[in-house]
């Protein structure tokens, strides 16, 4: 998730001081991985100003078109005169206001600008594409050509606000609510003790009957929709330069005014959106799981055959979307550049849908999208209705448009999560001794309500599904007090003990291979049954007798191995294809052989060492792992020339 700074200031009053490293400093003290800080338009150098095109001369003669133009930039070259300039871009007309960066100015990676001759004519300045500001990818690749309100020889710097930090955070699967600048908010207002200004309270109508009508036929899996209809929207209006702004510096490509609303929204509060062309859609709005082998071509053109855990939205005529992964194409908000008439009514859609669900469809689908990202890790379903709104607001302010008043909103019943936790719970957790006041304090700063004295009834934010039993709050509570003021104490192993029978022997035989000339390669423990299928081993095989795990990296290798020998196998022919031919590799490591007769796992205590039962109950649930040693080899025994 990439945070810019100055987005970041509108909801939390940061000292005016404090760099983008100071931030970052911060939230990784109360356990977010802020993997860089980037400086945006490190650098710069000015003179940068908007100017207008005023005449146009094709120069003839070269091998690719050339333009010299005369450019008004208003007293910025402190002459006042037309500023003349040879460009090859074709995107611009005489009257257009472009960016013009002047002589004595210097571009991202110091590239200094200076009056200079070429193509026969003397340039004095240059006129910038977003490439060359470092501004990111807005679909053109060419000149940038701004809105006609702007005045000649306004600061480009400030305009285009090419001057930023922009943190870059590796958001973990349990921390799903840090995919939005919201919750990036919530935590830095944590780490300086600072007060919130939630961008999602806000002022939302309530539900009636006269909404765009939607249909939920698995409410397990949707258990909230939120529909809200804006009209009168003027096709040609564009997103404003902030908008894009703070688009291209979180990452994202500007496309189209209502597109670009949509996700702005869903970086700002983390709920994914999606708006579709009323007139396209052919009756209500259906909420089901697709049949067996329906297709849907989805926005990226890619027709999809539905599988019947797919959870799809629907009209009149099918599938019209992939439920919290992408829509379709035939729903699609139509831009200038399309075939269809221009949307000027849209249909906002703001649900939640289930997170597994939508995990197994993007990894079946091999699509994973931002709306995806988001719903696998836990979107917060009170924010919906609030990102409609939201949504609705930018729509009526930026485009124009009319918002009816009708407000669509189904819901699935359900009741705030609570988790009862000894007051002292976290103490025992850390060996700490943090008190009553503490662990309350803490809770209450993540968002939590609490009450009660020795016994705490905690009731969970919307916003962090993660937190499900008194672990998880004890660790809300150590990673905001900090881990780094955990004490560090260290067991003292019984003396005189030494490597056991087994260790040693483990140890004598890697010695013994590598000696006689193997070289060790470890690697991953997982297997499929395509590989054992290719070994040729029998269908009554006890190998093929295989742990499935419940959440494995790959569909493809889903069990935990019965063989060492695909892994070597792997690496000789990953070798074998680098030019590498004659080889020898060992690995020496556990696999996994069920009887079916393991038992169910017991969850350990952590406050306590776990009893003798305790311990063989969860020694019963693991299959057999004997340690095998396997070789291969491939080539020539000896090297040519020895």
């Amino acid at each position: 998730m990439r945070v810019p700074l100055s987005w970041l200031r509108e909801y939390v009053d940061l000292p005016e001081t404090e760099t983008g490293r100071d931030v970052q400093a911060k939230l990784v003290s109360v356990g977010l991985e802020v993997e860089t800080v980037e400086q945006i338009g490190a650098g710069l150098k000015g003179p940068l100003v908007v100017g207008q095109v005023l005449t146009i001369e094709e120069l003839e003669g070269f091998k690719k078109p050339i333009r010299f133009c005369t450019v008004d930039v208003g007293s910025a070259n402190g002459t006042g005169e037309p500023q003349e300039i040879v460009c090859g871009a074709r995107n611009f007309s005489v009257g257009d206001k472009v960016v013009v960066v002047l002589p004595g100015a210097v571009l991202p990676g110091d590239f200094a600008i200076a009056a200079r001759k070429t193509y026969g004519k003397t340039s004095h300045g240059m006129i910038c594409s977003t490439d060359e500001l470092g501004m990111g990818d807005d679909g053109t690749h060419g000149i940038i050509v701004l809105p006609p309100e702007h005045e000649v020889g306004t600061d480009a710097i400030e305009l285009l606000q090419l001057v930023d930090e922009v943190l870059d955070i590796a958001v973990t699967p349990d921390r799903g609510y840090c995919l939005s600048v919201r919750g990036v908010a919530r935590e830095t207002a944590t780490a300086y003790g600072l007060p919130l200004r939630d961008p999602a309270l806000l002022d939302v109508p309530a539900p009636n009957a006269y909404g765009y009508p939607v249909q939920i036929s698995d409410p397990l899996r949707c258990d909230r929709f939120t529909a809200r209809t804006v009209t009168g929207l003027q096709p040609e209006a564009r997103s404003p330069i902030w908008m894009q702004r703070r688009l291209q510096k979180a990452g994202m490509r500007p496309i189209s005014l209502a597109v670009d609303i949509t996700n702005y929204v869903m970086l700002e509060l983390g709920q994914p959106l999606h708006a579709y062309d009323r007139n396209r859609v052919d009756g209500p709005i259906g909420v089901r799981r697709a049949q067996q082998g329906e297709k849907l071509t989805t926005l990226d053109g890619t027709v999809r055959v539905l599988d019947a855990e797919d959870l799809v939205i629907t009209d009149n005529r099918g599938p019209i979307g992939l439920a919290g992964v992408m829509g379709g194409a035939n729903t699609e908000i139509a831009d200038a550049d399309g075939e269809h008439a221009l949307t000027t009514e849209v249909v906002i859609e703001a649900a939640h849908f289930d997170a597994i669900s939508i995990a197994r469809t993007a990894r079946r689908h091999k699509l994973s999208s931002e709306a995806s990202k988001r719903f696998e890790r836990g979107v917060d379903p009170q924010a919906a209705a609030a990102a409609a709104q939201r949504t609705v607001d930018l729509l009526v302010l930026l485009a124009g448009g009319t918002a009816e008043a009708g407000v669509t909103e189904i819901t699935a019943p359900s009741a705030p999560r609570t988790i009862a936790m000894p007051a002292d719970h976290p103490d025992r957790v850390a060996g700490v001794a943090y008190g009553r006041e503490t662990v309350v304090r803490r809770l209450q700063e993540v968002g939590c309500d609490v009450y009660g004295q020795d016994e705490l009834i905690v009731t969970v934010p919307s916003w962090r599904p993660d937190l499900n039993e008194p672990n998880d709050l004890a660790e809300e509570v150590i990673r905001l007090e900090g881990y780094e003021n955990l004490p560090s104490t260290l067991p003292t192993p019984p003396s005189g003990r030494g490597l056991t029978d087994r260790q040693r022997l483990h140890r004598r035989i890697g010695r013994v291979l590598a000696g006689a000339g193997y070289v060790e390669a470890l690697s991953y423990p997982f297997i499929g049954d395509a590989v054992l299928d290719q070994l040729g081993l029998e269908k009554d095989d006890e190998r093929r007798r295989t742990v499935e795990l419940v959440n494995p990296l790959s569909d493809e290798e889903p069990s935990l191995r019965t063989t060492l020998l695909p892994g070597l196998l792997g690496a000789l022919r990953r070798n074998d294809g680098r030019g590498s031919h004659d080889l020898a590799l060992f690995e020496t490591g556990l696999v996994f052989r069920p009887t079916g007769e393991e038992t169910p796992a017991v969850r350990l205590p952590v406050d306590r060492r776990p009893t003798d039962e305790e311990i063989a109950g969860l020694d019963a649930a693991l299959p057999r792992q004997p340690r095998r040693a396997a070789v291969v080899l491939a080539g020539a025994r000896e090297q040519a020339g020895w």
